[in-house]
């Protein structure tokens, strides 16, 4: 089955950000969204293997949930993605019976996150955006179920954003529709995946990304091993910025 990689959506906040210093992320400070508290140090993990930021995350994730209850589905998820890196780890570091049971605990952190009612609203692009980034690193046998539940969260993510999908910027809305290609592709859904990539030609247009869709339409093959990273910077997003941004 041809395959997209692509990266999470939520890429670009982290990449500069895992080369450079982070400050302490001040958990008490409402004006700063859970996301804003934790994304960089997540992504340190995830793209670089920087542990020592990644366990903050971690500790930080669980201190979030005792002080913001309504964000309680958000923060979930990205628990759940948690689980899911260290799942691929110990999967890469020999240890099966490891790698199964956080495999198991990341995907009951998914269905917690999902059956919330509130502080949600980034729930199935954390979810998605986690397993397509992590899905073919897991053991063979459990992919499918990975790439699966990756297309329903990309489902619904598609369903919430489609009213207003040319309205939201430029990177998000390119790994959105990379997402739902590969995430198609990759359950076979062969002719939706070619639909989805259309929509990439149409809706990315005299963008970075167009290069990357047009690239997958002509060269199918060519998209086994192709990554859509970062095309586009969302710096505002980032904690060091948002924090002087505020304090201005």
């Amino acid at each position: 089955m041809k395959r997209f990689r692509v990266a999470f959506v939520m890429l670009a906040a982290a990449v500069a950000a895992t080369a450079a210093q982070s400050p302490e992320p001040p958990l008490t400070d409402t004006r700063l969204t859970v996301h804003t508290l934790l994304r960089e140090d997540v992504f340190a993990g995830f793209l670089s293997s920087d542990m020592t930021r990644f366990e903050r995350a971690a500790r930080n994730a669980a201190a979030l949930l005792e002080q913001r209850p309504g964000e309680r589905g958000n923060l979930l998820a990205w628990q759940g993605g948690m689980r899911l890196y260290r799942a691929v780890r110990a999967n890469e570091a020999g240890r099966p019976q490891e790698s199964e049971r956080l495999y198991g605990e990341a995907r009951e952190f998914f269905a917690a996150a999902n059956r919330t009612q509130s502080g949600n609203e980034a729930v199935p692009a954390i979810v998605g955006g986690s397993l397509v980034l992590f899905a073919d690193r897991l053991p063979p046998e459990q992919r499918a179920s990975a790439w699966s539940q990756a297309y329903d969260a990309y489902a619904t993510l598609w369903k919430a954003q489609a009213p207003a999908v040319d309205k939201i910027p430029v990177h998000f809305r390119g790994e959105l529709l990379a997402g739902l290609a590969q995430s198609a592709q990759r359950t076979g859904r062969a002719d939706e995946s070619a639909q989805w990539v259309e929509k990439m030609l149409v809706l990315l247009q005299n963008t970075p990304y167009e290069a990357t869709a047009r690239k997958w339409k002509e060269e199918p093959q060519s998209a086994a091993t192709s990554t859509v990273a970062c095309k586009s910077c969302h710096e505002p997003g980032r904690l060091a910025p948002t924090i002087s941004r505020l304090n201005q």
